[in-house]
C-alpha cells in the first residue's frame, strides 16, 4: 500500500492532478453554503508584530506573498541547476524553446492589450495570459506517456522554465509599487552575507534560508514584490559544497513534493474560487475574460507555433528529435494552461473583487480549453504514429 502511494506521488502527472483537485474544490466551496466562511477565512488578518512594528495582512496575501515565495524559491533552484549543468547550459539548446517562449509571452500579451486598450482600468492585466503553468502542462504531457517523444518533454520543460523567468522579470519591472530605497539598501546586507556563504561552498543551507527570510521582509517593505526574494535566495544556494556534495540538489529534491502537493494546491484553493452567484453574461463577455481566453488559447498557440516555425525555417535550430509539427502544435496548446502564474499576476494587476472574479473565470476556461486541445492533439498524433509503425513492420518483414 505504501509503495503504491509512493509510486503515485512520484508520477509526473501527480502534481497537476493535485492542482486540478484543489481548483475544483475551490469552485465547489465558493458556490456552496460555505462560500461566506471561505471568503471570511481568506480575508482574516494575520499579524506578526514587535512593539507595534511588523506585518499585518489578510490570509490570502500571506499565501500569495509568503507561500508563493517558496514556490519561486524552487523555481530559482531549478533555474540555477539548469543554467549550470542542465538544459540551459548550452546556448544552442536554448535557442528554439527560448524564442518560442518569447513568442508565447508576447503574442498573448498583445492580444489582451488590444482587447483592453480603451479600458485603463483593465489594461494593467496585460501580462496575465503571458504565463504557462509548468505542473499542469507537464502533468498532461505525462498522461500522453511514452507515446510522445522524450525530446518534446525537454522542449516543454525548457520553454516553461524560460516562461517563468520571463514572468519573474515582468513582475519585477511592471508590478512594483512605490519603491522605498532605504529598505532596498538594507536588503543588500543579507544579499552580501548569502553571497559570502555561497562563495565559501557552505554545506549548511539553514543560515542562507534565515537570511532569505530577512531578505523577504525587506523586499516586501521596499515595494518590490516579495516573491522575488525567493528567486534571489535560491541563486545563493551552492550547487557544490567544499566536499563535492550538492546542497542545491538535496534542497530541491526535498522541497519539490511540498510545493507540488501543498503550496501550489493551497494557492489554487485560495485563488480559484470563482463565484457564479449573480454572474451575468457581462462577466463572460467582459474585456478581461475575453482577453485572457483569447490570449491563452489563441495567443499561446500563435506565439509558440509561429516562433518555432520561424526559427526552424530560418535554419537557426531544428525541431526536437522525433517530433513533428503536429507535436509542436499540441505542445503550443498545452502552453496555454496559464493557471498558477496567470492567477498570481491577476492578483497583482487588480484589487477589485469583480475584476478578480473575471480573471479567475477567464483563466479557468482558457486553461481547460488549452488542456483539452493539447491533450487531444498529442494523443491523436501518437495513435497515428503507432498505426504507421504497425503498417511499416509487416512491410519490412516481407
Amino acid at each position: 500500500m505504501t509503495s503504491a502511494i509512493e509510486r503515485l506521488l512520484k508520477h509526473e502527472a501527480a502534481g497537476g492532478v493535485a492542482l486540478m483537485a484543489a481548483a475544483l474544490l475551490a469552485l465547489i466551496v465558493a458556490n456552496s453554503g460555505f462560500a461566506g466562511l471561505y471568503n471570511d477565512v481568506l480575508a482574516a488578518k494575520l499579524s506578526i508584530t514587535i512593539d507595534g512594528e511588523g506585518l499585518s495582512k489578510p490570509l490570502i496575501l500571506w499565501i500569495n506573498d509568503g507561500l508563493m515565495a517558496v514556490f519561486f524559491f524552487l523555481i530559482g533552484l531549478e533555474l540555477k541547476r539548469e543554467i549550470l549543468e542542465g538544459k540551459l547550459k548550452n546556448p544552442r539548446d536554448v535557442a528554439l524553446p527560448g524564442i518560442a517562449a518569447i513568442g508565447g509571452m508576447a503574442v498573448p500579451a498583445i492580444i489582451f492589450a488590444a482587447i483592453n486598450w480603451n479600458s485603463p482600468e483593465t489594461l494593467p492585466g496585460w501580462a496575465i495570459p503571458a504565463a504557462t503553468d509548468i505542473a499542469f502542462a507537464l502533468g498532461l504531457l505525462a498522461l500522453v506517456g511514452s507515446r510522445a517523444p522524450t525530446s518534446l518533454k525537454v522542449f516543454l520543460l525548457t520553454l516553461a522554465i524560460l516562461d517563468d523567468l520571463g514572468a519573474i522579470l515582468i513582475i519585477a519591472v511592471f508590478y512594483t509599487a512605490h519603491l522605498k530605497v532605504t529598505y532596498l539598501l538594507l536588503a543588500l546586507v543579507p544579499l552580501a552575507a548569502m553571497g559570502w556563504l555561497n562563495a565559501r561552498g557552505t554545506h549548511r543551507v539553514s543560515p542562507i534560508l534565515m537570511l532569505g527570510i530577512v531578505l523577504w521582509v525587506l523586499v516586501l517593505k521596499s515595494g518590490i514584490h516579495a516573491t522575488l526574494a525567493g528567486v534571489l535566495t535560491a541563486f545563493f544556494i551552492p550547487l557544490k559544497d567544499r566536499w563535492g556534495r550538492s546542497p542545491l540538489h538535496s534542497l530541491e529534491h526535498g522541497l519539490d513534493p511540498w510545493v507540488a502537493f501543498f503550496i501550489v494546491p493551497v494557492f489554487a484553493f485560495a485563488n480559484a474560487g470563482v463565484s457564479f452567484s449573480g454572474m451575468s453574461i457581462n462577466a463572460i463577455t467582459s474585456p478581461v475574460t475575453v482577453g485572457i481566453v483569447a490570449g491563452l488559447v489563441l495567443g499561446k498557440q500563435m506565439g509558440v507555433m509561429g516562433a518555432t516555425w520561424l526559427v526552424v525555417k530560418t535554419g537557426i535550430a531544428k525541431l526536437p528529435h522525433g517530433a513533428n509539427w503536429a507535436h509542436i502544435y499540441g505542445l503550443s496548446a498545452l502552453a496555454g494552461i496559464g493557471f498558477t502564474m496567470s492567477l498570481f499576476i491577476g492578483g497583482l494587476s487588480y484589487t477589485d473583487p469583480l475584476l478578480m472574479n473575471e480573471v479567475r473565470l477567464g483563466v479557468l476556461v482558457a486553461s481547460a480549453i488549452s488542456a483539452v486541445i493539447g491533450y487531444a492533439v498529442l494523443m491523436a498524433v501518437s495513435r497515428k504514429d503507432e498505426e504507421d509503425e504497425e503498417e511499416v513492420e509487416p512491410a519490412l518483414a516481407e
